[in-house]
């Protein structure tokens, strides 16, 4: 079974072909700046990028340029869409409404449209590529959602709730939703195959660290807590994002600069977080880099990152009575070295060892254990892969319909 998964962004288009026999990605690519002038495309087969300037005026014609990418030309890797048993979608926000993945049908479109509100930017766009999609493939090939936040339905109420009035809960649905779930599902279930245990089993702390970045505890398989909330945008210091704060602190500023919600939200989002500390720098290899050369505030906002991970992760041991092993995963997760030394060697307290030599190892796609042969909590660099878990699901839930011999 051959499946499509798709992540519809506003002005982009990301795809993954994926053969589930060996869950082998055959192609993948961008459509990206979809309805600009200079909108572009780049895929990647057998391990080769290319790129090229194509137009694409929306999302019905950025998947016709990947049905064309994926069969013709000297890049084709399938003969026809026919091949393409079923088709997978990223959406950010479920609400309450979703708390697994699920078919795609007219209702399901309804309810996510009814969501737009928590997820402006995401939403509507998921929708564009769902109807995009629908409209070149025809409503008789599966389509499938995998909601992000539909892992952290388990969370109970008094982690989710916010101590604001009921009635806002009541009428908005305000509360703690979180993000990354995909991942956090995907590294928790790995970590439990690699230490050859039942997760019912394991209390798990999942860090999905990136420009975006979550703590997710995981308790017998189940969220019981995660670091961001209604939006991406609380939890901890992220690259562009201030993370929790105190809320006097946005409407004394909006006092003092006279700043709009969308102005507000604008900095926040986007002119925050390690960003707003170091004076223009987001990457963490930037930061690592600017710290080591003397830059105090690239050097403030590494500790400041490094502080408040350590935090959550302190935070979550807390609530689960314990912890059997802690996993980094992302971008950063995967790849800083000395982000991870920081944190295995603060936890030394209560019986966590740290191997240089395995950390070294572990960036650039390479997994494996970082703790000592001692350690009595296991730590573990995880790759992620949120597109074949989003696979996983659309297969599982297309063979109920399709039959499994698809």
């Amino acid at each position: 079974m051959k499946i499509l998964v798709i992540n519809a962004g506003s002005s982009s288009l990301k795809y993954q072909l994926i053969d589930m026999n060996g869950e082998v990605v055959i192609a993948k690519g961008i459509c990206e700046r979809v309805g600009s002038e200079d909108s572009s495309f780049e895929g990647k087969v057998n391990g080769v990028k290319y790129e090229k300037k194509v137009p694409m005026k929306n999302h019905t014609e950025a998947f016709l340029v990947v049905e064309k990418e994926l069969t013709q030309g000297e890049h084709k890797v399938i003969n026809s869409l026919s091949e393409i048993s079923a088709i997978g979608h990223r959406v950010v926000q479920g609400g309450s409404l979703f708390k697994e993945s699920t078919l795609v049908t007219d209702e399901v479109i309804a309810g996510i449209e009814s969501l737009c509100d928590l997820a402006p930017l995401h939403n509507p766009a998921h929708i564009q590529g769902i109807n995009a999609c629908r409209e070149v493939f025809g409503k008789d090939v599966p389509e499938v959602v995998v909601f992000d936040n539909a892992f952290h339905s388990t969370m109970p109420p008094e982690a989710y709730m916010y101590g604001v009035p009921y009635e806002y809960y009541q009428k908005y649905k305000i509360r703690r939703y979180g993000f990354h779930g995909t991942s956090h599902r995907y590294v928790s279930g790995e970590c439990a195959k690699i230490m050859g245990k039942d997760i019912k089993d394991l209390k798990i702390i999942t860090c999905h660290l990136g420009n975006g970045s979550s703590i997710t505890a995981v308790e017998g398989g189940k969220v019981v807590d995660t670091s961001m909330g209604l939006t991406p945008l609380d939890g901890f210091i992220m690259g562009t994002r201030s993370g929790n704060l105190d809320p006097s602190v946005v409407t004394y500023l909006q006092e003092k600069e006279g700043w709009t919600p969308e102005q507000t939200s604008e900095i926040l989002n986007k002119k925050s977080g390690v960003y707003g500390i170091s004076g223009g720098l987001s990457d963490d290899r930037d930061i690592l880099k600017a710290a080591s050369e003397g830059n105090e505030r690239a050097e403030l906002a590494k500790e400041m990152l490094w502080y408040e991970i350590r935090k959550y992760i302190g935070s979550y041991i807390a609530v689960m009575h314990g912890v059997d092993a802690i996993v980094f995963t992302g971008g950063i997760g995967e790849n800083s070295q000395p982000l991870r030394q920081n944190i295995c060697e603060n936890f030394a307290y209560i019986g966590v060892t740290f191997n240089p030599e395995e950390n070294k190892k572990a960036i650039r796609g390479q997994g494996g254990e970082i703790s000592g042969p001692d350690s009595k909590i296991k730590v573990y660099v995880i790759p992620t892969n949120e597109e074949l878990m989003i696979a996983r699901d659309t297969k599982e839930i297309a063979e109920k319909i399709l039959g499994s011999d698809k």
